[in-house]
């Protein structure tokens, strides 16, 4: 055993330093050779056409077990060494994500000519997997379990996609593919069998004449995985768009039939038929030729979450939502992000967001466009469709505004640098200190920063233009044309200086490099400025009540829910200081048992009185008093007109 010694300078304790030992073993004398993993990089993409086409069949009713059956068939060269990829790089996610779901492939078999096969995986790489193909084959044919999570799973990544009534199926999942092609030229044969009596909706096309087998028209695997299909016993669906070229369908699958007969119900899809106009208005174009939200109303799958498709959307809403339509604020712009990305993610795509197939790696250098205009474009397009009154809109942004006004960890952490959230903490990881660490923030903060360029445009064109024209000019193209047309920095940049001239490129590198720049430009030239009053808004009753977690962010520096349970703590904030943080039990309030409502009448009151919040907290097994010095009362974020000043924000949220 060998020891090192080093000398670091301390950063909390300056011009102090710290000393650390540290042992490790040394090989004294040359030992056995290392063995060496027999590891082989699997084919770069090429842009050639994969000879002949996979024919995929998918088993999709074996629901009490929540298992999907996979058959698959692939034309093959014989003598010849056959290399399959599971996918890891996922459109949409970002990251990885692939390693949430390779883990729920299970009884792989390989089988040529009523021979079975080996199959080996490559040691250095997981996602690949190879297999000898005898000479004379034509095809093998692939057998495989996808296992999807149970209802009593809750380890990471393990989210259900199946339950009784309703069934989400991703493509992604369930197949393997051949290495060496671009994913737009591997040709798809599909079809699934879903549960007597299920209905189902998705993008693919359908071969006529077809019952319970759905068997769809040849497609890319590339089209394949990026339509996904939702399936239930209980389907409501709504034209948005009649009469249309390219039809528009919202098909929404509920726990049960009475969730889908809300009696406001035709006012409020109402209002995601202006959305396709509002849209249409925004972009000038479209480019799909027939588009589906697919929506699911229920408690027992993800909430809150949607997932973005060219000719789709998976748009994940709690069982209640529209039979409590005036709760659902906070979850009603989820549609009009996803709708955004057909044209911003989609049609138009980051260069670096783009890699041939789905097991090369990616970066998002470009995710603060990707993800935050199209959040900004979903605020908006929310507001102008009257899925949010103006009021709410309002709000909304508040919420936006406050949050990265008081977050301390844009002391230390720049906006570009949170693109690499999705590879760094991955989503179905813990995520500890959110305000210190930071996560992805190029949705909300990227928001606030296209409502800086926009504000700005009408600014510097006395009103004449606006980021609107940016979007009908850098998402223009033919109607119905897929894509993808890439972009780089310097594509927005240009785009942007056809529409206002500027120096487009230090303002945004500025504001993505930048630490700690005050968030709010956009807010103050749109003509208001962020307030707090001890009244929540309707937006942030709806974010409560959809969470279960009463927010005191603002007051006292935490969160918490209905029974004390500390949900988040602000770093730096009060109950920081006493303390606090996310995990521990609030047990007694001033010697009295917890009671949540008593707790926010003390917040409330606490300009006038004169002495601190005791607490009791349970730490683990541990108890221990925590005492908050606070007198500020409650605090929640409003934006206030500033009069005199260009109601530039409003402009921005009416309706074209």
């Amino acid at each position: 055993m060998r020891s090192i010694r080093l000398t670091i300078p301390s950063w909390r304790c300056a011009p102090h330093s710290l000393t650390i030992s540290v042992g490790f073993a040394v090989a004294m004398a040359a030992g056995p050779a290392l063995a060496v993993p027999d590891c082989q990089v699997p084919a770069p993409p090429q842009e050639m056409a994969y000879p002949g086409a996979i024919e995929l069949r998918v088993d999709a009713t074996d629901i009490n077990h929540r298992v999907f059956h996979v058959r698959e068939t692939l034309p093959v060269s014989g003598g010849q060494e056959l290399v399959l990829l599971y996918p890891e790089w996922l459109p949409g996610a970002h990251a990885p994500s692939g390693r949430n779901r390779l883990n729920k492939l299970a009884g792989l078999t390989v089988e040529a000519h009523d021979a079975i096969l080996g199959w080996s995986r490559d040691p250095c790489n997981v996602f690949s997997f190879r297999i000898a193909v005898p000479s004379g084959s034509t095809s093998v044919t692939l057998e495989f379990d996808y296992l999807s999570p149970d209802s009593a799973q809750t380890e990471p990544g393990g989210s259900p996609e199946v339950t009784p009534d309703i069934l989400m199926l991703d493509w992604s999942s369930l197949v393997l593919y051949p290495a060496g092609y671009f994913v737009g030229r591997i040709e798809v044969d599909p079809s699934v069998v879903l549960p007597v009596g299920w209905e189902f909706a998705t993008s693919l096309e359908r071969v006529a004449g077809q019952t319970a087998l759905a068997s769809f028209k040849p497609v890319s695997l590339e089209t394949l995985v990026d339509s996904p299909i939702y399936s239930g016993r209980y389907l409501a669906r709504w034209d948005l768009d009649p009469g249309a070229a390219a039809p528009v369908q919202l098909d929404a699958f509920a726990d049960r039939p009475d969730l889908l007969s809300a009696a406001d119900l035709a006012a409020n899809i109402a209002h995601y038929r202006v959305l396709i106009q509002q849209a249409y208005k925004l972009f000038g174009s479209r480019h799909y030729e027939h588009y589906n939200f697919l929506l699911t109303l229920s408690d027992h799958l993800p909430q809150g979450g949607g997932l973005e498709h060219h000719q789709s959307s998976e748009n994940n809403a709690p069982a209640a939502y529209f039979t409590e339509w005036g709760k659902m604020v906070a979850d009603r712009d989820l549609v009009t992000h996803e709708f955004t990305h057909s044209w911003n993610g989609k049609f138009r795509l980051p260069q670096d967001l783009w890699a041939g197939n789905y097991n090369v790696p990616i970066s998002g250098s470009l995710l603060w466009m990707y993800e935050g205009q199209t959040e900004y474009w979903g605020k908006v397009l929310a507001a102008r469709s009257g899925l949010w009154s103006r009021e709410e809109a309002l709000e909304s942004l508040a919420s936006v505004a406050a949050s990265f006004k008081t977050m301390p960890g844009r002391k230390w952490r720049s906006l570009q640098d949170t693109t690499f959230d999705e590879i760094i903490a991955p989503r179905f990881l813990p995520q500890p200190w959110g305000s210190w660490r930071r996560a992805r923030d190029y949705y909300d903060e990227g928001a606030l920063l296209w409502l800086d360029v926009d504000t700005l445009i009408r600014e510097e064109s006395r009103g004449t233009r606006s980021l609107d024209d940016f979007a009908r000019s850098f998402f223009a193209g033919d109607d119905g044309s897929l894509g993808p047309k890439l972009y780089t920095f310097g594509d927005i940049v240009d785009a942007l200086n056809a529409v206002q001239p500027y120096d487009w490129a230090a303002f945004l590198r500025e504001r993505l490099d930048a630490l700690d720049r005050d968030p709010l430009d956009g807010i103050t030239r749109g003509g208001y400025r962020l307030v707090y009053s001890d009244v929540a808004g309707e937006y942030h009753k709806s974010e409560e009540a959809l969470s279960g977690v009463t927010d005191f962010i603002y007051s006292m520096g935490l969160s918490i829910d209905k029974n004390g349970k500390v949900k988040s703590v602000l770093w730096d904030g009060p109950a920081f200081a006493a303390g606090l943080s996310a995990g521990v039990q609030i047990e007694a309030v001033n010697g009295i048992g917890f009671d949540l409502d008593r707790f926010k009448e003390m917040v409330r009151n606490s300009p006038t009185t004169s002495g601190a919040i005791e607490l009791t907290v349970k730490d683990q097994d541990h108890f221990r008093p925590a005492r908050i010095d606070y007198h500020d009362g409650l605090r929640y974020p409003h934006l206030e007109r500033v009069p005199g000043t260009p109601a530039r924000l409003d402009d921005i949220l009416a309706a074209r």
